[in-house]
């Protein structure tokens, strides 16, 4: 039995999640034709910060989620699952935990954005829950943009 655990970064994470993110996003930087936003975020400010979670599995940082408060509601910034997790659900609890914590906070509404050409992702997001907002470029990426209302 796998023992998983969310709780909150510590800078000791700093390093594994670096890592869990270039293998997480590693395989569409030839797609996008550059290296995906969450890859060069500043993990180490992000966890000082307080906005990164981690889920452990028998003690390894197997995902990863950066929730940023905003005015009306919470920016999921990253979420990343290690490769090896995939598949196992472990992205839909990192997905209810940010909902748990939007709640936690008072705030209605969550929102994220991934690449247009992550369909996975793109296809994903709505089997959550999230409706597709818009869609523009963005800091040179071609970005989805998603929205959840949570119920009160």
């Amino acid at each position: 039995m796998t023992a998983e655990i969310l709780r909150d970064a510590t800078p000791a994470d700093r390093e594994p999640i670096e890592r869990l993110v270039e293998a997480a996003y590693g395989g569409y930087v030839e797609l996008i034709g550059r290296r995906p936003a969450p890859m060069d975020a500043d993990y180490a400010a992000l966890i000082a910060a307080g906005l990164v979670t981690v889920a452990e599995r028998d003690g390894t940082v197997a995902g990863v989620l950066v929730l940023e408060p905003m005015p009306g509601h919470l920016l999921v910034e990253n979420v990343a699952v290690d490769p090896a997790a995939q598949s196992t659900g472990l992205g839909r609890r990192l997905m209810a935990h940010a909902e748990a914590e939007a709640r936690a906070l008072g705030l209605p509404e969550l929102r994220l954005y991934t690449n247009e050409l992550m369909t996975a992702n793109v296809a994903w997001y709505p089997r959550l829950g999230y409706r597709e907002t818009e869609r523009r470029a963005e800091s040179g990426f071609s970005r989805v943009f998603f929205a959840k209302r949570l119920d009160a």
